[in-house]
């Protein structure tokens, strides 16, 4: 009787640790296909500036959106995560006159990856590197030779990040801030009083084409969020300061925002369906 006793311990006993590390191996191979999303909202100030138009500094508003993702990878241990950000604005200004106005809009990807020092169970440090791309343009409404101004170039960003988990009066909340830097890249940028057709029409492009870093295109792009619980929903509020500015081609240009944004976040999990097969009609919902 004690040896069918101990018997049956040991096979409980091992039983046991084999499923403890099945649902670890399962729970560390799914970690990475927790997704958190948030879809942003947003306006603010923006100042703009571009000899290549005009010498002078034209002031206005920036309404913008946003959507980033953001998830654990296997890489390291488990330790990175990849985000993926999209934003695109478009704003209206005036010149200090008020006689003048012009149109500008920029879109904006980065995609990249940090690695992540948990220094607490609520408080973690990231640090890593981005692909940050960008296009768009100005606009100017009175200019009749050269009305507008494209924008295009490609950075490599070093980004670090704070992210804090805490509790008001039991009130669970979550405190993000991020800065991006550009270290080096490339952007096009015509010569100062050379034309887009001379560019694109006559062959004229030698020069376009410039290697730019911290000498020649200083630039930063911060934001500070927070995450609520409202009901059932999770909402995001946030400042972006989003600061461009290069020196190329003796042409000066700069693009200052400060946006305050509102949105929500959802958690998510990913299904990989590589094959395409449909998924079972218990599960769909469309």
């Amino acid at each position: 009787m004690k040896k069918k006793l101990i018997y049956l311990g040991l096979t409980g006993c091992i039983l046991f640790a084999l499923c403890t590390r099945l649902q670890a191996q399962i729970d560390s191979l799914q970690t990475h296909r927790y997704v958190t999303r948030a879809t942003m909202y947003g306006v603010g100030f923006t100042n703009v500036f571009d000899t290549y138009l005009s010498p002078q500094e034209y002031k206005g508003i920036d309404f913008r959106i946003s959507r980033e993702t953001i998830r654990m990878t296997k890489l390291f241990d488990g330790n990175v995560s990849v985000q993926n950000f999209f934003q695109a604005d478009i704003g209206y200004t005036h010149n200090r006159a008020d006689n003048n106005n012009t149109f500008s809009g920029l879109v904006n990807w980065n995609y990249g990856l940090h690695y992540q020092f948990r220094l607490t169970e609520n408080f973690k440090l990231l640090a890593g590197g981005l692909i940050d791309a960008n296009g768009g343009f100005v606009y100017n409404l009175r200019n009749t030779n050269n009305p507008a101004s494209a924008r295009a170039y490609v950075n490599l960003d070093a980004s670090g990040m704070a992210i804090w988990h805490l509790k008001i009066k039991r009130y669970p909340m979550v405190l993000r801030y991020q800065v991006n830097l550009p270290v080096m890249g490339v952007m096009f940028s015509p010569h100062y009083g050379q034309s887009y057709y001379e560019i694109f029409s006559l062959g004229n492009s030698s020069g376009v084409i410039k290697f730019t870093s911290l000498h020649n295109q200083p630039s930063l792009r911060q934001m500070l969020s927070v995450d609520l619980p409202i009901g059932y929903t999770k909402m995001r509020f946030s400042y972006l300061a989003d600061l461009q500015q290069s020196n190329v081609n003796n042409i000066k240009t700069h693009t200052y925002s400060h946006v305050f944004m509102v949105g929500f976040v959802k958690d998510l999990y990913r299904i990989r369906n590589k094959k395409g097969t449909a998924l079972p009609s218990s599960v769909r919902a469309y």
